[in-house]
């Protein structure tokens, strides 16, 4: 009888290096499941309202915009991908074998990372906006832009280099059978993935954040550095710094969701990934559910889109001139 009962226990009865199953009460563990699909579901309808509100509407085709549709594709390939998977990694039994783990690493360390450099390629973005705007619409053309979205996801493919022993021989770092884990180099992790990518944020945003409040001083007290400069000009500038503050609130949202995991990678120079990192794990993810929620909050003309796209006007003829800035 207690030899049943442990059997019971094992993921795989039938073989005695099984991994056990948790002893977790059915109603939490169904909830567990709901609220993580319940997320999985939220980013991928949000992120794909982000996407094509700034593909279909023409007045959206600017520059950052398709810096933010960038992000928002490999946040939706978060929620589409690797969100599903995380939910078959909350429970210790992984049944769906040794490849689709290595797949499951590998498909969030390219998403993950092509949104951290997304996030780079947004604060040079903003940078060069406000503090040199007299140069911004030759530094940052659409051509350029598009280069650079390009070079962003290739180097996301740089997870090769600490999963190579992963997919060489998948299931070695497993403690027992049924389980998924993934080794990685932490130290390259660290730099290449964190230390780098969040420096170059913080540092642009300071300085960002230094040239904004100079000029939201001197806007209020009516002074301008250039006596000469129109009205339209400081109305370009007060939409900049707007814009300014809405993406500085999705950096911030981003370094709050990251810094836990990095944090935990500090600790040693390899890391093993496995339902032991399962919340700071879910936490970098959940960053993608919250960049489109920040867009609706922000921005006017997401929400507007919105609702173009939900009483399904952008089916109409010639809804891609909508003027959605207005």
């Amino acid at each position: 009888m207690m030899e049943t009962l442990e059997e019971a226990e094992l993921c795989f009865p039938q073989i005695n290096t099984s991994c056990k199953k948790h002893a977790r009460p059915q109603s939490e563990s169904m909830l567990m499941y709901i609220f993580m699909s319940f997320i999985s579901l939220l980013t991928i309808v949000l992120n794909m309202l982000v996407i094509i509100s700034i593909s279909h509407f023409r007045q959206l085709h600017t520059p950052t915009n398709l810096l933010l549709l960038s992000l928002a594709v490999s946040d939706f390939l978060v929620g589409l991908t690797v969100m599903p998977f995380q939910i078959f990694l909350h429970e210790p039994c992984w049944f769906l074998g040794d490849l689709v783990c290595v797949l499951y690493y590998f498909l969030s360390f390219i998403t993950v990372c092509a949104s951290v450099v997304n996030m780079v390629l947004i604060s040079v973005d903003r940078y060069v906006a406000i503090c040199d705007p007299l140069h911004y619409s030759t530094s940052i053309t659409q051509k350029r832009v598009r280069i650079y979205v390009l070079l962003c996801w290739i180097y996301s493919f740089y997870s090769f280099m600490f999963l190579s022993d992963n997919v060489k021989q998948p299931g070695r770092y497993n403690s027992c059978y049924g389980k998924c884990v993934s080794n990685i180099i932490g130290a390259l992790d660290i730099v290449l993935g964190f230390i780098n990518p969040v420096s170059t944020i913080v540092i642009l945003y300071l300085r960002v954040f230094v040239v904004a409040v100079s000029q939201a001083r001197a806007m209020r007290s009516h002074i301008t550095a250039v006596k000469l400069q129109s009205s339209v000009t400081v109305t370009v500038k007060k939409s900049e710094l707007k814009a300014a503050r809405t993406l500085g609130v999705v950096v911030a949202v981003f370094l709050m969701c990251y810094c836990p995991y990095y944090c935990v990678s500090l600790s040693g120079s390899d890391i093993i990934l496995g339902s032991s990192t399962n919340f700071i794990a879910f936490l970098v993810f959940f960053n993608s559910c919250l960049n489109p929620v920040i867009y609706g909050l922000f921005y006017p003309w997401f929400r507007k889109c919105v609702k173009l796209i939900v009483t399904l006007e952008i089916l109409s003829h010639s809804s891609y001139e909508a003027h959605i800035l207005q």
